[in-house]
């Protein structure tokens, strides 16, 4: 028996920024100290509209945070992180993740106000998202989408790859040379030299508007 599956259905890997709303705690911090990078490790709600988030930044916004109107306390850990309990109505996931039923990926991070996300969803849930956003009149720029499903190395490529990475081909220094790679391979210098650049550009390809 042959199943279709509907294209709206398919996992997609969203890569958004987002300017979190005036009033929230995260883009207020940021928006006052738009050098600093205020990292979101872990998030957590709490009853009464409140919530608790694990956060790492430097000790300037740090030392600003409890003068905030939307955080309740802060608790510092140690080397530049600290668990931050957020007030109710302080700011927690917008209005559109909610409604859509989404969560970024954490970690994540916030910087001058704007929260930039990574979310993995079905392509449906993309256009709601983007949809609820707009209709929301919340600022965004959509960095990339692709699919999840999709493969990005065939499987020779594949074996290559996961080969190269256990021998430390890049790690730094690098532990394995070319010549040393084709001989494990029984293949020829010119041809794993093709075939790893064949895969580190079809990396930097697709990953590339995600780390810039």
């Amino acid at each position: 028996m042959t199943v279709f599956t509907s294209s709206d259905d398919m996992s997609q890997i969203l890569r958004i920024e987002v300017r979190l709303p005036d009033g929230h705690w995260a883009g207020e911090a940021t928006r006052e100290n738009p050098s600093s990078v205020l990292q979101i490790i872990e998030t957590m709600p709490l009853s009464k509209g409140r919530g608790t988030a694990q956060i790492s930044t430097d000790d300037l916004l740090l030392d600003q945070l409890e003068n905030l109107l939307g955080v309740e306390s802060v608790n510092l850990l140690g080397k530049n992180k600290a668990t931050v309990t957020i007030a109710s109505g302080g700011g927690g996931f917008i209005k559109a993740l909610r409604v859509v039923g989404v969560v970024p990926r954490t970690p994540f991070e916030v910087i001058d106000g704007w929260a930039d996300w990574t979310i993995q969803c079905s392509s449906s849930q993309v256009k709601q998202l983007i949809a609820q956003i707009k209709t929301d009149e919340i600022p965004m720029r959509l960095k990339s989408t692709r699919s999840n499903n999709e493969k990005l190395l065939t499987a020779r490529q594949t074996q290559i790859f996961e080969l190269a990475k256990r021998k430390g081909y890049w790690n730094v220094p690098r532990e394995i040379s070319i010549t040393q790679l084709a001989k494990l391979t029984g293949s020829s210098k010119s041809t794993i030299s093709v075939m790893l650049h064949a895969i580190e550009s079809k990396i930097v390809d697709t990953f590339y508007e995600e780390i810039i």
